[in-house]
């Protein structure tokens, strides 16, 4: 199944690193976020992407065109570097698409821009490549599968909590307050779709809003709510929240780092 990544934004909450390069390509560990979404996905057995480019496109081209199945596996190298032995086992050769889909446009337009892409597909994926999750995506797949509806979007509960002030005109403060977000549910902006997805949709138009609502009012659009780990990368706070995981090796998202762990935790306690 193809996978659509929007990589087009500017990522101007997070700007120590959106900067000099895209968001999507903001290191975690020693690769950028946009490869542990895209090895997430190939864990589930998808390994072909459509890239919608936007915003200094040419570092993400450039990633792609010069990384070699080496750059992120145990390696010896001899005679200069013309000789590479691989000590384990290579990623898997996936087929990746670069889309230059415009510096300005919003996520519905990349999504319709790369419409020629995914059109003859049964279904397709897409993906906001700033978040990363522990979701069965098999499981997502297979309810949105059997549902018939259009769309579906990864629901999850909102990670911050709120300190509102209640103002009068005159600009006393008659409250303060904590408010709770846990019990709202928002978009992880991760997708399922089928092509029909494209007769809802008008160029030029953002893809939540008036697309969502047409297929809301024809009931073809469904949540799959997760009540697991997601966390977006918002913000450089974000940031080093996820990279702070990544040095710990706690790293949910990733099935070999938490198979590794569990392991480990079960030899442990066996001695």
């Amino acid at each position: 199944m193809k996978v659509v990544l929007f990589c087009g934004g500017r990522g101007t909450r997070i700007r120590d690193y959106s900067e000099s390069i895209p968001k999507p390509m903001i290191p975690l560990g020693q690769q950028p976020i946009l490869r542990h979404v895209m090895q997430w996905y190939s864990d589930y057995g998808h390994d072909e992407f459509v890239l919608c480019l936007g915003y200094k496109s040419n570092v993400i081209k450039e990633f792609f065109l010069n990384t070699r199945p080496q750059t992120f596996a145990d390696c010896v190298v001899s005679g200069g570097g013309r000789d590479v032995q691989l000590l384990n086992q290579a990623d898997k050769d996936w087929r990746v698409t670069l889309l230059d889909t415009g510096i300005w446009r919003n996520i519905g337009e990349r999504l319709w821009a790369a419409r020629d892409h995914v059109r003859h597909e049964k279904m397709f994926l897409a993906n906001y490549s700033d978040g990363l999750t522990d979701v069965d995506l098999k499981d997502v797949i297979a309810k949105f599968e059997a549902s018939g509806k259009i769309g579906c979007f990864l629901a999850v509960r909102a990670p911050l909590t709120y300190h509102l002030a209640d103002i009068a005109e005159d600009g006393r403060v008659r409250e303060f307050r904590t408010t709770d977000t846990s019990e709202i549910w928002i978009n992880g902006g991760y997708f399922v779709f089928r092509p029909e997805i494209f007769d809802y949709m008008r160029e030029g138009e953002e893809l939540v809003l008036e697309p969502f609502k047409r297929l809301i009012a024809d009931n073809m659009l469904m949540a799959y709510k997760h009540e697991g780990f997601w966390r977006s990368m918002d913000t450089l706070r974000d940031w080093q929240s996820l990279e702070d995981m990544v040095e710990k090796g706690d790293m949910p998202w990733n099935a070999k780092v938490t198979a590794e762990k569990n392991r480990r935790s079960v030899v442990a306690a066996a001695s």
